[in-house]
C-alpha cells in the first residue's frame, strides 16, 4: 500500500505541477490577447503579431462560444484561463477521491467481509447523496434534466425524492425536499454504520 500511495502522491505533485504551468501560461496569453485587443500593444507590434498567429488560433474555439453565449470575444482568453484553473481544481479533486477511495478499498479488503459490506455500504450512500448535489446543482443551470451529464442523477434520486415531497411543504416556491432527502440519507448511513 505505501508503493501505492508513493505512487499516487508523485502522480498527482506531477500533475498539480504541471497544471500550474498550464494556468500561467494561459494567464501570460490572457494578458497578452487583452493588451493587443484594447490597442495597449501596438497591432503592429511583434508581440501583436505573434498573438494574431500563435494564440488566435488556441482562442478561436473558445471565443466562438464565448460569443455564441452572448459574451464578449475579448473575454474568451479570461474564459480559457477559468476553464483550465477549474478543470485542473476538479481533476486534481477527482484524483484525490480516487486515491483515497482505492485506500480505503485495500482497508476494507484486509478487515474481510465485514470491511468490505461497510465500504460498499459507504459507497451507496455517497453516490445517493452526490447524486442529490448534482441535481439541484443542474437545476440552478440550463442543462436539461435529461442531458446524459446529468439524468443518472434524476433516475437515482427521483425514488428519494418522490415519497418526501408528499410529505415535505414547498417553502415560498422553495422545494426543499433535496436538503430532507440529503439529511435523512446522512442519518440513515450513521444508524447503519453503529449497528454494524
Amino acid at each position: 500500500m505505501e508503493t501505492f500511495l508513493a505512487g499516487a502522491d508523485t502522480v498527482i505533485a506531477i500533475l498539480r505541477t504541471a497544471l500550474l504551468s498550464i494556468a500561467v501560461v494561459f494567464g501570460v496569453i490572457c494578458v497578452l490577447d487583452w493588451a493587443v485587443r484594447t490597442r495597449k500593444i501596438s497591432p503592429f507590434n511583434a508581440v501583436a503579431r505573434f498573438c494574431r498567429s500563435t494564440v488566435d488560433p488556441i482562442i478561436a474555439p473558445i471565443e466562438r462560444r464565448v460569443v455564441r453565449a452572448g459574451g464578449s470575444p475579448a473575454s474568451a482568453a479570461l474564459w480559457a484561463l477559468v476553464a483550465v484553473v477549474i478543470g485542473g481544481i476538479l481533476l486534481l479533486t477527482l484524483l484525490d477521491i480516487i486515491r483515497l477511495e482505492v485506500v480505503r478499498s485495500i482497508i476494507a479488503s484486509q478487515e474481510g467481509t465485514a470491511g468490505i459490506f461497510h465500504l460498499l455500504v459507504s459507497w451507496t450512500f455517497t453516490i445517493l447523496k452526490a447524486a442529490i448535489v448534482v441535481r439541484v446543482i443542474s437545476s440552478w443551470l440550463p442543462i436539461s434534466p435529461y442531458s446524459a451529464w446529468v439524468s443518472w442523477s434524476y433516475r437515482l434520486s427521483e425514488p428519494l425524492l418522490q415519497p418526501l415531497r408528499r410529505v415535505v411543504p414547498v417553502l415560498g416556491g422553495l422545494d426543499i425536499t433535496p436538503i430532507v432527502a440529503y439529511i435523512l440519507l446522512n442519518v440513515i448511513e450513521s444508524v447503519i454504520f453503529r449497528l454494524m
